[in-house]
């Protein structure tokens, strides 16, 4: 499978982006998708997940109620909509699926990774 991330780009604090994340070459309606996120000299970390069906969804602490994680099964896209945008959210942000746990209500390891989309937040 691969996953092509898009959406990211340069905003101002309190803008909001929307990144999307489409797959090709396996449907991913069955699985677990999520968010992370790498900043400059930092470890990569998770932002958000949503499972197979959307009725399940998860977030990093300090992105919740500014961001919203959402898929599109008819499209095979996962997106993150992101809102009040802080200078801290600044980093290259990945797609990725879990695709070994066939219809999953948690979150476990991603084993697909999508390239990353650049978010740069300016104060």
């Amino acid at each position: 499978v691969q996953l092509q991330a898009s959406g990211g780009g340069l905003v101002q604090t309190g803008g909001s982006l929307r990144l999307s994340c489409a797959a090709s070459g396996r449907t991913l309606s069955n699985y677990v998708m999520g968010w992370f996120r790498q900043a400059p000299e930092k470890e990569r970390e998770f932002v958000a997940a949503i499972t197979w069906n959307g009725g399940r969804t998860y977030y990093k602490d300090s992105v919740k109620g500014r961001f919203t994680i959402s898929r599109d099964n008819a499209k095979n896209t996962l997106y993150l909509q992101m809102n009040s945008l802080k200078p801290e959210d600044t980093a290259v942000y990945f797609c990725a699926a879990d695709t070994m746990n066939y219809q999953s209500d948690y979150v476990n390891e991603f084993d697909s990774w999508g390239q990353g989309t650049q978010v740069t937040v300016s104060s």
